[in-house]
Order: C-alpha cells, then structure tokens, then sequence
C-alpha cells in the first residue's frame, strides 16, 4: 500500500490501519486492500490513471444519488490516484452461485439472486443515464466504431493469430466492419456498463451490489445482457438464458418501450460481439500475461462460441467461417468444458480380487453376490454363464438374485442422477460373486442395461473373468 493511500486513510478516519489485507484484481491493473481502521473495515483503491478514478468516482456518486446498489464513496487522495470507499463485504455473485456453476443446475435460492441483478440491471442501465455527464467516462464517452474495431482486433491479434489459424485479413477486416455497421444500428440514451458479469457483482445484506463500472460509457443495452448471460464460466443453462433475459425484459419496459423482437434479433449480434472481445482479453491475459485464470476460461469461452455459431447469422460470412475453423482446431477440440458421465460396471471373481478404478474416483459401489443361491454348484450350469439362458431361467425362478438387484438399482439410481446434475464424469459399479461366471455376470448385464436405458447415459460393461467386453452408447 502507497503513503498517499495510507495518507488519505489518516486524514478521514484519524488513525492509521491497524490491519491490512490485499485483494484479488482479477484482470484488473488496480489494487485493491480491506483496511481495518478503528474498528471499521473500509476499501483503499490504488488505481493506475487518474481520469479512469475520476470516472468511477463520478459514476459511484451520481448512481447512489439515483438510488442504485453501489459501494459508498468516501473520499480520494489530492493527486487522484487513490480513494477509499465502502466494504461490502466478500461475497461475489459468482461465488454465490458457485454450485450451479459446476453442476450446471441452478437452485432457486441462486436464481432468485439472478433475478434481481438483472432488474437492477435494468435500473441502472435507464435510470442511472438520467443527468449523467458522459464526457467524464474513460476512455470513450460512448459506445461507437472505433470503439467496436478496437476490440475486434483486441481479438484478432491477441487471440486469433496466436492459434496459427491461416485466414484473409482483408476480409476479415471486411466483415469486422460489417459486424461494427449492425451493432450500431440501435442508439440508446442508455449507460452501458461493459463489464457487467458475476464477478462484479458483490452479494451484501442479500441484495446485489455493483462494483467496478469505471469502464462504462454511453451504449446500448444489449452488450450488458450479453456480458452477463454468457459470462464463459458461468455456464448458464439456454433455459436459463431465456428466463432471465424476460425478467430483464419485464423490468426494462417499465422504464423505455422495447421491442422485444428487435431485441432479440439484435442481442445476437452483441453476444457474438462480447464472446470475441473476451477471447481477446483471455489471449492477452492468458497467453501474453501469463495469468492462469484466463487460460483456463478459454475452454468455457470456445464452448460458448460453437454454440453462437450454431445459429447462421449470414451477415458477416467469412467472419463466421474463421471461426468455424477455428472452434475445429486440434487445441480446441480435446478440450471439453463439460465431458458426460460414463458408468462402468464389472463383473467379478472374489478370488481374484475387487477390480481396480482406473479413473481414480475410488471404486464406486461393490455389490457381494455370493448369498445368492449358485447355479454354478449344479453340473448342468458348469458350462453357462449368466448370459445364457438357462442360467437367466434359474436366477429368475428362485428369485433372491431379483431382489438383490431391486435394492442395487435404487441405490445407483440416485447416484447416477446426482452425478448427472453435479457433472461428475465416472462411476463405477461392481458385482462379485464366487468365479465371477453366473451371478455376478446376471447381474452386471442387468444393471448395465438399466442405467442405459433409463438415462441414457454411455455405459462400459466389463464382464471381467469372461474376457467380455461391451459398450452401450449415450443417447443423442
């Protein structure tokens, strides 16, 4: 922490921190510290330009006096290159909705928190534009071309040539000005946050708060919507999507008229737009910077991509193809954001021992076969297994071998769901019995079917003693 911050903390509160905590900054050049300050916890902002401060500072001033959930402005050093403002605390959205984030399956405690952001999105957007000075924003007052071209080369040159894809520049730069003349089509006298995604969100006293909004500017409303519903790691179901973009929607005409097909039409272009300039931040961070972080949100980034890219927007042709092209590359294509639960169930010999997991999960369920009663201590069974027929008629007569598998299904039955929701990519099911030749096998072949059939997930069947292999494929 500098002396002019630490300066300006004596100054306003009388005393010097008595303990202080850096914060994360993300991709941000800008250091944040939690200062412990008789008794108060407060945020000391060390910013790197002083114009940019003296935007946030305009901007965070003029929303709270509009009403709207930002940090409280405390005051900033003489020389405009520190401030200090309220703490909201540790909470990110992000974080908030962590769980939904990994399994894909929101509760309804995290999408209620969704809900409101994107109505106080809304907010912000219409009634944080009235009386505002947009000649204060830095480094552009409004949203326009060159600010759109900066960005598109902001990804050609930091993201795209470092694939080593081979494309024409001169029509890519023909269809960046294409993509550019559509965007600008709908002006709105509207604050456009620019990046507004989960991380710059706070949760404090359950309510959202804004954080962040230096780079904002005049713009149009569908660049936020698109920051934030494909945000790269926060994979947001299409469902989802839909939902939250109408209770945005719902919120945002009571404050403007929308036409809500013009705004859909238009939100793809800004979502292809958004999802480019992120790659470029992710290739400059990533690949240039070095910082982990945004290397490993390439992957949510691609994905995201090859779904926009499912929809054919026919404007801007040879733009589309590149990146087709390059979603297909070998660096792109190995990697899987989100792989499928695959189940593999084995048959087995206890004499020769539980068979190892090879996917390092831990082994999953062992079902002991070996009370049930054994067609293999009758001659006539020797020769069979429990694929063949005779031994199927057995097992079933008698009985007990049925219930066995009543109580198996019901305990797999919830594993597999839970997984399927949660994103996990293994489990491993087991039936042993003596030789691992009639029961187990039954079994095996029973259980591999059911999980099939039932969730159509891809199962590997391993009869191991038989030296019998089978795969059932996922649905499609």
């Amino acid at each position: 922490m500098n002396q002019q911050l630490l300066q300006l903390v004596k100054q306003q509160l009388g005393a010097s921190p008595t303990n202080v905590t850096e914060l994360s900054a993300s991709g941000s050049n800008r250091r944040y510290f939690r200062l412990q300050v008789n008794g108060t916890s407060i945020i000391g902002v060390e910013g790197t330009s002083a114009e940019e401060n003296r935007a946030f500072i305009y901007m965070a001033q003029h929303f709270e006096q509009k009403g709207l959930p930002v940090p409280h402005f405390m005051a900033q050093s003489d020389d405009g290159m520190c401030y200090i403002q309220e703490d909201l605390g540790d909470m990110l959205l992000f974080n908030y909705i962590a769980e939904g984030r990994k399994t894909g399956v929101f509760c309804e405690r995290e999408k209620e928190m969704l809900r409101k952001t994107m109505q106080e999105l809304a907010r912000l957007q219409v009634v944080g534009a009235q009386n505002f000075d947009f000649s204060i924003c830095y480094p552009q007052p409004e949203f326009n071309e060159r600010s759109i071209l900066w960005d598109l080369n902001y990804f050609k040159y930091c993201f795209l040539k470092s694939t080593g894809l081979d494309f024409q520049e001169n029509r890519l730069e023909d269809d960046f000005a294409a993509l550019a003349h559509i965007l600008l089509q709908t002006s709105t006298n509207t604050f456009m946050y620019r990046d507004f995604q989960s991380r710059n969100v706070m949760i404090h006293d359950g309510k959202p708060f804004f954080i962040d909004f230096q780079g904002g500017r005049k713009g149009p409303v569908y660049y936020d919507v698109a920051s934030f519903l494909w945000q790269a790691r926060a994979q947001y179901h299409p469902d989802l999507r839909k939902e939250l973009t109408e209770v945005y929607l719902a919120e945002l005409q009571q404050y403007m008229p929308v036409d809500i097909a013009e705004f859909h039409q238009m939100l793809k272009h800004f979502v292809l737009f958004r999802t480019l300039q992120v790659l470029g931040a992710y290739g400059f961070r990533g690949y240039f910077e070095k910082k982990p972080h945004f290397l490993q949100s390439i992957p949510f980034a691609i994905e995201n991509l090859r779904g926009i890219l499912s929809e054919d927007k026919g404007d801007y042709p040879y733009l589309l193809e590149v990146l087709r092209n390059m979603t297909r590359l070998k660096q792109f294509q190995e990697v899987s954001v989100r792989k499928p639960l695959v189940v593999k169930v084995y048959s087995f010999s206890y004499k020769k021992g539980i068979p190892n997991d090879d996917s390092g999960n831990g082994g999953g369920f062992v079902f002991d076969c070996r009370a049930v009663n054994n067609p293999g201590k009758y001659e006539r069974y020797t020769h069979f297994t429990g694929l063949d027929e005779p031994v199927i008629r057995f097992l079933e007569e008698d009985g007990e071998i049925l219930h066995l598998l009543e109580h198996a299904y019901a305990i797999v039955d919830e594993s597999v769901k839970r997984y399927k929701d949660r994103g996990f990519t293994n489990l491993m099911v087991s039936f042993g019995c003596t030789g691992g030749q009639h029961r187990s096998v039954y079994s095996a072949q029973k259980m591999a079917e059911h999980i099939n059939r039932n969730f159509g997930v891809e199962v590997h069947l391993i009869h191991r003693e038989q030296n019998v292999e089978t795969l059932f494929p996922a649905e499609r």
